[in-house]
Formats: C-alpha cells, structure tokens, sequence
C-alpha cells in the first residue's frame, strides 16, 4: 500500500518545499522508491534550457525514483504569482481533475508520495477553486507546516479548522523555524502543541543555507509512516 500525504503550510514563504524534501528524506530510510509532486508551481526559470521550478527540482533531488514532470509537476506556470493569476497570464486553466489523476500514476509507481500544495492552504486556484479543494480531491491527509513568527498562532489554528472542516485528517504539523529573532519561540510551539490537536512530526532549525538531508534528522514520524 502506498503512503501519501499532502502538505500546507500557513502562508507562503514558510518553508514548506524545505519540510517537504526533508520529509522525502525521511520517508527514505523506510521505504524504496518515495517520490515528491509538486502539483501546482508558479514560478520559473530556465535550466538547462528547460523552464524548472526551483521547488519541484528540489523535491525530485529528495526523491528515490525519476518519474516525467507531467506527473510530478502537473502544472508549471512562468510567472511567480498567485496561481490564478499566473494560469490566466499563461492562457491556461488549472484543472484538479487531471491533477488527481497525475497523483494516481505517482501513486502506482512509489511506495510513498508527499505532495507539496502551492502557497497556503486557501491558495487561489481559479475563480473558483482553491489548494484546499486540491487537497480534498486527493483525500490524502494533511501535514501542516508553521512558519514561526509572530501571527503564526492565529494562522495555525484556523487553516487546522479549516482542513478538519473539509473532512480531512490533519496528521500532524511542523514547526518551521524561519524567524531566527522571533521572540519565545518555544512558548509558541507550547500553545501549538496543545491546541492543533495532532502530533509535531519535526521541529526545524532555522538554516542560512537549507540542507534538506540534514533536516530529515529532526522528523519523528508516525510507525504507520514508516511500515514498507
């Protein structure tokens, strides 16, 4: 049986692609052929003369097995905006059916697949949809990522409403260091222990330069995470 899980954070810039790979390489130690996806990434450059988003490419760094980005970068949008208004500027539409099914092919093909969302959890999507209704076409359960700075409280606790309110599990949630002078930061994941009602799978240092392998020693997670 495959294990997947689909990851959020609280806002952008929380350091989600870094948990994500960090996750992979958790995930790793137990289980042969994990893989990352990266459904919905706006924003990109040319490598290699290819246009790549810098959160896919580090999601497939921390991935067992090479699959075609038409499966694990469903949709690469060139502009790094919002991605509803980086698909209208491409002339293009998001659609969460096709994404759902990119993931099944994933699926088929790894042991374990963490799927990275774009953004924060109510990311527009379209006009209409959003990464939370991504997230509920998939089903999978959530790991919520908490950028440690001030507001972070609020934000954590109303995206954990949000996505038990979609009738989904949150599996977990990790706290992500970004603010290195945020002041108490310890009594800050105090409250969020108490309150997000779900375990704390890592607690991730603050890095000048991200070292995904490196954080992969800081995840505790779940057995059922880890079964083969």
């Amino acid at each position: 049986m495959t294990f997947a899980c689909f990851v959020t954070g609280t806002d952008t810039g929380v350091g989600k692609s870094l948990a994500s790979a960090a996750l992979l390489h958790t995930l790793a130690r137990h289980h042969a052929r994990v893989v990352g996806m990266k459904p919905v990434a706006a924003g990109a450059e040319p490598i290699g003369g290819v246009l790549t988003n810098e959160d896919a490419v580090a999601l497939r760094a921390a991935s067992t097995i090479a699959v075609p980005p038409a499966l694990d970068n469903p949709v690469l949008l060139p502009d790094p905006l919002s991605p509803h208004i980086a698909a209208q500027r491409a002339g293009t539409a998001i659609d969460i059916a096709a994404i759902a099914q990119a993931f099944r092919q994933l699926a088929e093909r790894a042991d374990a697949v963490v799927v990275e969302g774009a953004g924060g959890w109510h990311v527009p999507l379209s006009a209409t949809a959003t990464g939370a209704d991504l997230a509920q076409a998939l089903g999978l359960p959530v790991v919520l990522v908490v950028g440690l700075r001030l507001g972070c409280l609020s934000h954590a606790a109303l995206t954990a409403e949000s996505i038990r309110a979609r009738g989904l599990v949150l599996a977990g949630w990790v706290a992500s260091r970004i603010d290195p002078h945020m002041l108490a930061p310890e009594d800050n994941i105090d409250w969020l222990a108490r309150h997000l009602d779900a375990p704390l799978l890592a607690d991730l240092p603050h890095q000048a330069v991200p070292d995904a392998r490196a954080m992969a020693a800081h995840y505790r997670l779940p057995t059922e995470w880890t079964r083969p």
